[in-house]
């Protein structure tokens, strides 16, 4: 939050005042170009041409959007403030780098099970840790993945009255292990149907919306890690065509049953 809090001080300066657009174009103020391109600036250099030219990688692709996005009225003013919030931004990475390095550290006990996490589909290491934190890791502290689930809040809630249950969205849990595991499944949105949890992804965004997808999938995530911690075993993915040809058998057994019930006979033979 606090680098976050950081990166908008310096976009909102920049384009209200010296009318420099780096940000629109840059992803983030944080990546090697963005950076290299302000600490020129707060060196001295003020030709766009040169500080487009500063890029890095595929940032290079963008030299003439970067070009035109330095142009403005960038001054010594500019500079001690741009210089004064970069030091704060600075003090910050540092710090949370030495915290990480203290949650790792803490979190080496559980090295096998953190790497069995990162085998799952959008989870990386910060991810795994929190799985591992908040559930403390042992899974037979609850009597089933549902039960787990339920526990996070990440598993649909329903609304039971008059013999009718429906669906009310997700219930209130773990808000700590329900951010990181929909964060998680945002990367795996990302991934464009490149597995199962990434075609879910989008099956359900198509269906249901952009929300509703990402409790889903984290969802799945966390019955993945529930079983795959007990089992002590890897990810297993289904594939990313298993939801198809889950819903191409169910069709096949729905067309079976109304010919049986017709008073016919059915004999599957596949096709070669």
């Amino acid at each position: 939050m606090a680098v976050s809090h950081l990166h908008s001080n310096i976009s909102a300066s920049w384009r209200t005042d010296a009318s420099i657009k780096l940000s629109a174009v840059a992803s983030s103020l944080t990546t090697v170009s963005a950076r290299a391109m302000l600490t020129a600036m707060i060196d001295g250099e003020r030709d766009p041409r040169v500080l487009a030219d500063l890029a890095k990688g595929r940032m290079r692709a963008k030299i003439p959007q970067l070009t035109e996005a330095l142009i403005g009225s960038f001054d010594a003013h500019h500079a001690r403030l741009a210089r004064a919030i970069l030091h704060r931004l600075e003090l910050v990475e540092a710090a949370l780098a030495e915290l990480d390095e203290v949650i790792a550290t803490a979190c080496r006990p559980w090295q096998h099970q953190l790497e069995l996490l990162q085998t799952i589909p959008g989870v990386g290491e910060k991810v795994a840790q929190v799985i591992l934190a908040e559930t403390g890791g042992d899974m037979s502290r609850f009597p089933s993945a549902a039960h787990l689930a339920a526990w996070a809040g990440v598993a649909p809630g329903v609304h039971e009255s008059a013999g009718k249950r429906t669906p009310v969205g997700a219930r209130h849990g773990n808000k700590w292990l329900t951010a990181m595991l929909v964060e998680a499944a945002g990367s795996v949105g990302r991934m464009h149907g490149a597995n199962y949890l990434a075609a879910q992804h989008a099956r359900l965004t198509a269906r249901r919306g952009m929300g509703r997808a990402q409790v889903a999938v984290a969802h799945s995530i966390l019955v993945s890690a529930y079983y795959m911690l007990q089992r002590d075993e890897p990810y297993a993915d289904l594939g990313a065509d298993w939801l198809a040809r889950r819903n191409d058998e169910a069709h096949t057994r729905r067309l079976v049953a109304q010919l049986e019930r017709l008073g016919h006979t059915v004999v599957l033979d596949p096709a070669a």
